[in-house]
């Protein structure tokens, strides 16, 4: 029996019941997506992708898994040599996180370049900053359950730094761990968050993130709005049906990049102690400190900055509050950047010296955060910290004095 959607058969009997096909008309065959696009927007369908793999290992991982202090490290061990595929489904989640981390950042550096946060994508942008809180929080909790030395110790030296905020940091640092110092209460709610609570709330966000997207349209890389222009049928003569077009060309990208995802999981899953670090692989033992302790790699920009402010009165807590407003500003470059123009095509010589001044302290404060400190490495930090929030602090004013090229009315297909 034929439905108002004009389906029959299985498909027809699911749409009387769920809208199946109208979500795939809104989502996908008849969204309308910028026929401009080009490799930078393979990213954000690269960040799906690595979400559903870190999801599916990890359902996997928990599997075997004990979150407990005794039995922690000794179950990754028993994963890795005794079940079938376990090392496969651990590197797959191992690489997964860097992997998740690497697109993310490329997803946003698009976004910055573009101007893909400017009006009508605000939510669309803060949504994304969320999500990559949300992503931060469950990579910290997700890196002490290994139960190595340095999960141990990482975890000791991040949330101790909580203890920094007056009044209630004391408090605050004993409620996080659960105890008086990072133990099986500790590794108990942390794997409980991990797994469960953060989980949910990032596919939430994801959904929500997808839905503002479409409900206002993308962006492209002239910054031009499709919907402006029309033909007589109502569909912008700049746009292309978001499926077959762009799910073809989107498996292109997922093809190159589970070449290179292979290639590490395959050969070089330590990626030289970046990815899982060397002392993981001793257990964890709260009587001896390791030489260094610094994050994981993808933390390592922020950290840097905490390094980077020296104490006063024997508190960090001028670092803490650097480090996290670090992130707290990205919610408010929307409103930060005043320019007419969004993408970095036609913005001035200013914003472009800026933007790359940006990327290469952010790499620079990557690399620094993974070293042990020196006075010449905190003093190129602290130039680099400064850098970063210059970079935000210009964008109000540089409209004032930087000269825009014009804005074409339609896209191009430079």
């Amino acid at each position: 029996m034929a439905n108002t959607q004009g389906t029959t058969g299985l498909l027809g009997w699911i749409d009387e019941r769920f809208p199946l096909t109208k979500m795939m008309r809104e989502h996908l065959t008849e969204y309308y997506a910028p026929k401009n696009f080009n490799f930078w927007y393979f990213f954000g369908s690269l960040a799906l992708l690595v979400l559903v793999n870190q999801i599916l290992t990890g359902i996997w991982l928990t599997m075997s898994y004990k979150p407990s202090a005794a039995d922690a490290f000794g179950s990754v061990e028993y994963i890795m040599r005794d079940v079938d595929w376990g090392w496969l489904i651990r590197y797959m989640h191992s690489t997964g996180a860097s992997a998740f981390f690497i697109v993310v950042y490329l997803h946003m550096f698009r976004a910055l370049i573009y101007g893909s946060y400017k009006k009508p994508r605000e939510l669309i942008w803060i949504f994304g900053v969320v999500i990559f809180l949300c992503l931060m929080a469950e990579a910290f909790m997700g890196y002490l359950l290994p139960w190595g030395q340095m999960s141990y110790w990482g975890a000791q030296v991040i949330i101790n730094l909580f203890s920094a905020i007056p009044g209630i940091g004391p408090d605050l640092s004993v409620w996080i761990r659960g105890d008086y110092v990072v133990s099986d209460a500790t590794l108990n709610r942390f794997f409980s968050l991990h797994v469960i609570a953060v989980p949910l709330v990032l596919v939430g966000l994801v959904v929500a993130h997808i839905i503002a997207l479409h409900e206002v349209g993308s962006n492209n890389p002239d910054g031009v709005e499709i919907k402006k222009v029309k033909g007589p049928d109502g569909k912008p003569l700049d746009g292309i049906p978001f499926h077959p077009y762009y799910t073809v060309k989107d498996l292109v990208g997922v093809v190159v990049f589970l070449i290179f995802f292979s290639v590490v999981i395959f050969f070089m899953p330590e990626m030289g102690g970046y990815f899982l670090e060397h002392p993981n692989f001793d257990p964890a033992d709260p009587m001896k400190t390791p030489a260094h302790i610094a994050p994981v790699w993808y933390f390592t920009p922020f950290y840097a900055m905490l390094r980077a402010v020296p104490s006063f009165a024997g508190t960090q807590i001028w670092g803490v509050i650097v480090m996290f407003a670090a992130i707290l500003v990205l919610f408010f470059l929307p409103w930060l950047d005043r320019s007419p123009v969004k993408s970095i095509r036609y913005r001035g010589f200013l914003f472009k010296a800026g933007m790359v001044l940006f990327v290469v302290s952010f790499l620079i404060l990557g690399y620094l955060g993974a070293l042990p400190p020196d006075p010449l490495r905190t003093a190129l930090a602290q130039t680099c910290t400064f850098i970063y929030f210059a970079f935000f602090a210009a964008l109000p004013f540089l409209p004032m004095i930087e000269k825009t090229k014009p804005v074409p009315e339609r896209v191009t297909e430079q």
